[in-house]
């Protein structure tokens, strides 16, 4: 694939770079020896100024390029932060911390970034800048809100901002993007249901909460196959269920379920969360109980601007080829912060495929450290296309 060369002979480099980021994962803003590891890094490369602690725990770099009278400037993001699985993988790099690992690729976007800061330190082939956004805590941490509120755009005058994140399944070093919606809203909710505990060989004499709860979960599914659009598209999944005792003769006086609900369209999710809550009080009243809705609303719709769409479609057609990037797929409704950023400035979110790997968050994901050339290479295509000389 014709990507940049002097990428494609730095990929050993980068990817010892993500390896050791593989070996110790630290999580949401606890992030000490990662930050450490890429303030070293971007001070080896010679960016033009390194700030620290930018919502908390994140790092922002900015790269001058030959010429500043465009006035253009660019922000690029990674996310740096683990999740709190336990490694299955088999590699000579596994995690060594237990409970942790980078179970979604955040090693290598880091590293990505990371190669496209070297060089674009050392070409410059710009005029402009570049901001670099590296992120903490994207696994439901808020780290992406907590850099905007920062003042990550205001601050450093962002005009447009991009991202990218690895998917599995997807040919490796291709790429896959549409505008519009991309991935959903992603919110949480939990369900307390009260009754009255009893006996387990006397259940006239108690109000069932795991009855009840049983018909709660099963009263949710009902609102999204009967009351959303056969043309929309919603989510409400019911995760976990806990009671409050696990005896096999007593049946419990209360009961609480976890879940996360996703959407595309916020009147959709207005609807189902109005919804959520009839449903919920009104089948635990049915079963003698009460029951209490709390509903959270987590990152926003990632919506692609349409013009940096076709800003990030060229770049990756340069890259690549026009047959290795799709350009028109359907949304996934997994969720991501990087959302946030989207709300605040026009710009675009792309998927890198990962090639025949375990799924996103599965105790036997690694990244392929083959997609990196293509990664880096988007980054600076961007830069340079976006900001020419």
């Amino acid at each position: 694939m014709p990507v940049k060369n002097s990428l494609a002979e730095m990929q050993p480099e980068i990817s010892e770079w993500r390896h050791d980021f593989h070996r110790y994962p630290e999580l949401r803003f606890d992030l000490p020896r990662t930050t450490a590891r890429v303030v070293a890094l971007l001070t080896e490369f010679g960016v033009d100024d390194i700030i620290e602690g930018v919502g908390t725990s994140g790092v922002v770099a900015v790269i001058k390029g030959r010429s500043t009278a465009s006035g253009k400037v660019i922000g690029f993001r990674a996310d740096m932060d683990a999740l709190p699985i336990t490694e299955l993988a088999q590699h000579d790099y596994v995690s060594t911390e237990s409970g942790k690992m980078h179970a979604c690729g955040h090693d290598g976007h880091t590293s990505i970034l990371l190669g496209a800061a070297k060089y674009l330190s050392e070409t410059r082939n710009f005029d402009g800048t570049v901001v670099l956004a590296f992120q903490p805590a994207e696994e439901g941490g808020g780290g992406a809100r907590a850099m905007v509120s920062d003042g990550l755009m205001d601050r450093w005058d962002i005009q447009e901002i991009y991202g990218l994140h690895n998917m599995p399944d997807l040919p490796v070093g291709t790429f896959a993007i549409r505008p519009g919606p991309l991935l959903a809203a992603s919110d949480f909710f939990e369900v307390t249901v009260q009754g009255r505990g009893g006996h387990g060989a006397m259940p006239h004499s108690a109000k069932d909460t795991t009855l009840a709860s049983a018909a709660i979960v099963m009263a949710l599914q009902q609102i999204v196959a009967r009351e959303v659009p056969a043309l929309g598209a919603a989510v409400v999944s019911v995760t976990g269920i806990q009671t409050d005792t696990m005896a096999h003769n007593v049946i419990p006086g209360s009961a609480k379920l976890t879940g996360t609900a996703r959407f595309l369209d916020l009147s959709i999710q207005q609807s189902v969360v109005k919804r959520m809550g009839e449903v919920i009080a009104g089948t635990a009243a049915v079963y003698g109980c009460e029951a209490s809705f709390d509903y959270e609303y987590g990152v926003p719709v990632t919506e692609n601007h349409h013009e940096c769409t076709e800003y990030a479609i060229k770049a990756a057609k340069t890259v690549v080829g026009a047959q290795h990037v799709a350009t028109d797929i359907d949304p996934l409704m997994g969720g991501e912060d990087f959302s946030e950023m989207l709300e605040e400035r026009p710009g675009a979110f792309i998927f890198l495929g990962n090639g025949n790997s375990a799924s996103l968050h599965h105790a036997e994901y690694n990244f392929n450290d083959d997609a990196i050339p293509a990664g880096c290479s988007w980054f600076v295509e961007l830069a340079e296309q976006r900001m020419p000389t």
